[in-house]
């Protein structure tokens, strides 16, 4: 009995906000399109995922999507290792104030720290004003509004998703391996793929998960610093609510980036309970 009453607030959470916003998402989806309000009405319809079977335009989008979390998530670990295994291996006094470092776009803004970036890479930027007045250009280069741009932003935003558990994995392990690695006459790099990579390759592959999946349906910045072209499948799924209000087609399309996210997310917990 004590078990169930600790128990029943999170069922009642996970009931209130998961399972009924999703079943909301699915009915939705199998509704038809409608000119009244909501723009939308009950049925037993597959039109809208239809849509996406017979529209290249939405399974681009969904894979798109992916390929820029994938990048984005790839980007994070190779940048997120070296700062892991820096604080890591920093005194115990240090390491609270380079996680902190770490944390502290955290404590500004989302749209602010978007700005920031925006406001770089412009072409009136302080980037291009360097590369001016060293000589380097005579004009400005169109930095902003690129899918380079777009992937400075996503990695700029999920990169501590990424340190952290890595972080946590290397100050768990023991140093005296990589020193027996280094009497043996293994260089540092090697070190790294015989010894550390192996040990800490499930909490790399749950820091690229972390980064993946919410970077797959990201939306703000691909729109504030992304090419007009780069449709996500976040832009498309605002577009389609907002702008064209086919609110099922919409709704489709967010069951399939759910359903396509689910493998990733089983992963992630899998990897969770074994850690």
């Amino acid at each position: 009995m004590g078990r169930l009453l600790v128990l029943l607030p999170v069922w009642a959470w996970l009931l209130v906000f998961v399972a009924a916003p999703a079943a909301i998402l699915l009915a939705i989806a199998l509704g038809e399109a409608d000119s009244g309000i909501p723009p939308f009405r009950l049925a037993w319809s597959l039109a809208g995922f239809g849509m996406l079977v017979e529209d290249s335009y939405y399974l681009d989008a969904l894979l798109t999507a992916l390929r820029i979390a994938a990048m984005t998530a790839g980007c994070c670990l190779l940048i997120a290792y070296p700062m892991a295994m820096g604080i890591a291996r920093a005194a115990p006094g240090r390491r609270v104030l380079l996680l902190a470092a770490l944390m502290l776009p955290f404590w500004t803004g989302f749209l602010l720290r978007v700005g920031a970036w925006i406001g770089l890479l412009r072409d009136e930027g302080w980037i291009n004003g360097v590369l001016i007045s060293l000589g380097i250009t005579d004009a400005p280069l169109p930095l902003l509004y690129t899918e380079g741009a777009m992937l400075v932003g996503m990695v700029h935003a999920y990169l501590p998703f990424a340190v952290l558990p890595l972080f946590a994995a290397l100050v768990r392990l023991d140093p005296t391996l990589g020193e027996a690695a280094a009497d043996l006459g293994a260089r540092p790099a090697v070190a790294f793929v015989t010894v550390t990579l192996p040990a800490t390759l499930p909490a790399a592959i749950a820091a690229f998960l972390l980064v993946f999946i919410p970077a797959a349906g990201e939306f703000v910045i691909p729109e504030l610093m992304g090419p007009p072209e780069a449709q996500l499948v976040g832009r498309v799924l605002w577009q389609e609510f907002f702008q064209n209000r086919d609110w099922p087609v919409a709704a489709a399309l967010a069951v399939a980036l759910l359903v396509l996210l689910l493998v990733p997310i089983r992963l992630f917990q899998r990897l969770e309970a074994q850690s």
